[in-house]
């Protein structure tokens, strides 16, 4: 059934994603979004900061449009801000989505989760701008990163954001599922940022926090000689191990 309020636990997520200390954004630097049905998602709107943020800095939004800009082969940046606004469910609203709208529709709706967060954090964009961000994302140097982050992360190149980033992270997204059989929990976007899919806020916040974590211990690798990693046995192992299961999903809340 659509919904025209703003989830509550939406909001919260969104002010404890943007907590100055965390470090993780800073002035109207990312976003978040809820799915609400098959139709329609809530996302945070364009150049809203997130640490105070309330009901009226986020636009709820129709999938189908948003989707079918996918399939548009010449766009204008002015036809594109268009296609945007025209797929607010409330056509008064004087807010618009955020520009990276496409790419929380296409994971909301194509990897069947309920919640989206991306943000910058310091400690990612550190290895996501240097030449050790695919290295960082296609590795796991300690367990708990693998249980809750995944045997890896996808890795996106430097795309202009909007719909070109948009359909560069689908065309990752996509080799991933088939290659894992489920979504990703990590989404890392070089030079860029950090996008976390999950099934609860509680799921975002944590794999957030647990990604942050990691990049903080591989640069500390680095500095003490060279990161160990792994082996892509051991990671499936206790990716799979039926007690980090039952870990995981307490984690989810």
């Amino acid at each position: 059934m659509m919904s025209n309020t703003v989830p509550s636990e939406l909001v919260a997520m969104t002010r404890q994603l943007g907590m100055p200390h965390m470090n993780y954004v800073v002035v109207g630097e990312g976003n978040t979004s809820k799915r609400v049905d098959s139709q329609t998602f809530w996302i945070k709107a364009s150049g809203r900061g997130m640490h105070e943020i309330d009901e009226a800095g986020f636009v709820q939004a129709h999938f189908e449009p948003v989707l079918d800009l996918f399939e548009q082969t010449e766009l204008s940046a002015a036809d594109l801000q268009n296609a945007m606004m025209e797929a607010r469910v409330d056509k008064s609203s004087i807010v618009r989505p955020s520009v990276e709208v496409t790419f929380h529709a296409m994971l909301l709706h194509g990897c069947d989760v309920n919640y989206v967060g991306h943000t910058h954090p310091v400690l990612v964009n550190q290895l996501l701008c240097s030449n050790r961000a695919e290295q960082f994302a296609n590795n796991r140097i300690f367990p708990d990163e693998a249980v809750l982050c995944g045997p890896r992360s996808v890795f996106v190149p430097y795309m202009d954001p909007g719909l070109p980033l948009a359909r560069a992270i689908r065309d990752q997204v996509q080799g991933y599922m088939e290659e894992y059989g489920e979504a990703p929990k990590v989404i890392l976007l070089a030079n860029h940022g950090l996008i976390v899919l999950g099934q609860t806020p509680t799921e975002i916040l944590n794999v957030t926090a647990m990604c942050v974590k990691a990049a903080g211990i591989f640069v500390g690798a680095c500095a003490a000689g060279e990161p160990v990693f792994m082996s892509r046995e051991d990671i499936m192992h206790i990716y799979r191990r039926p007690d980090e299961i039952y870990r995981r999903k307490l984690f989810v809340g």
